[in-house]
């Protein structure tokens, strides 16, 4: 190919590719999180849309499988303003988040000396990301999306490159991933990869509520909790109409078993987690249990 044949790369309108911010942009962020994370070095594993902060709502709250911490995606498809600068730090304490990636279509230099302010005031394990979201193409091939992470913490890529080079997380983080591993080959999909938090949450959009399943240290549990950043003060309300029919559902095969539920809808494997010779009945149960879970709370929303 001569050079004159080479096509130029041109900018587009973001609302060419996402005419809406919250009908188009949101969601397709949502669910394309690995381009963000190829270019941060986190690992994102999407949470909640729209998430309820006081009187805002978060555009998407993540989670890092790794240490189990909350980074929150507040994104734009119009230039960066004080607005949302302010919801950023207002969305702070009310989803305990740690990490905050601010993505829009430009920031202006008062923008960015403030993330840099925040990240130059604030310790570990806090870091604030201004990205700056860009469509481009060449002569008329498909629109492909660009992230330009404008301002990170210092010594970022540093720590990035540290933590994947280090062998595991803790001793306890270590245990944690081999044995949701273990889950995920017996169940393939029921656990990502490397997984080394203490919880599994899976969502159940229809009730906005997860069914959390979790191993300790004498055994495996499930039970049913709020969307990620939600109030939770009437959680125990929102969780009585399921108990009946989990209750039912739980003890159809073996009624013998008697399976009680907690008031938040938790039951337990009593078992050592420590012997691996029992990781496949506990791999099993977490699975069988959560399927259970997931089919009746669908039943019943849609009853």
């Amino acid at each position: 190919m001569g050079v004159s044949e080479l096509g130029t790369l041109e900018d587009i309108e973001l609302r060419k590719a996402w005419p809406h911010e919250a009908i188009n942009f949101t969601p397709w962020l949502a669910k394309n999180l690995n381009l963000l994370s190829a270019e941060l070095g986190i690992k994102l594993e999407h949470e909640g849309s729209e998430v309820q902060v006081g009187p805002y709502r978060a555009d998407i709250v993540a989670r890092d499988p790794m240490n189990d911490s909350v980074i929150l995606i507040e994104n734009q498809l119009e230039d960066a303003n004080l607005q949302h600068l302010g919801q950023v730090l207002a969305y702070l304490a009310g989803l305990k988040a740690s990490t905050v990636i601010w993505i829009a279509k430009c920031f202006d230099e008062a923008h960015l000396s403030a993330i840099r302010w925040l990240n130059d005031h604030t310790t570990d394990p806090f870091a604030f990301f201004a990205v700056q979201v860009r469509v481009v193409r060449i002569s008329n091939s498909p629109l492909a999306p660009i992230f330009d992470v404008l301002e990170k913490p210092n010594e970022w890529d540093r720590r990035v490159q540290a933590t994947t080079q280090r062998v595991g997380l803790s001793e306890i983080g270590q245990f944690r991933r081999e044995f949701w591993n273990h889950v995920t080959c017996r169940h393939p999909g029921e656990v990502k990869p490397n997984y080394a938090a203490s919880n599994v949450n899976h969502v159940v959009e229809k009730v906005k509520l997860r069914i959390s399943q979790y191993i300790y240290t004498e055994g495996v549990g499930v039970f049913l909790t709020t969307l990620r950043g939600e109030d939770d003060s009437d959680m125990l309300s929102r969780v009585v109409p399921f108990l009946d029919p989990l209750r039912e559902a739980l003890n159809e095969n073996n009624p013998e078993d008697n399976i009680e539920l907690s008031n938040q809808g938790g039951i337990t494997l009593e078992i050592d987690p420590q012997d691996k010779a029992n990781w496949d009945r506990m791999a099993d149960w977490l699975h069988e249990k959560r399927v259970v879970y997931e089919r009746v709370l669908r039943e019943s929303a849609v009853g």
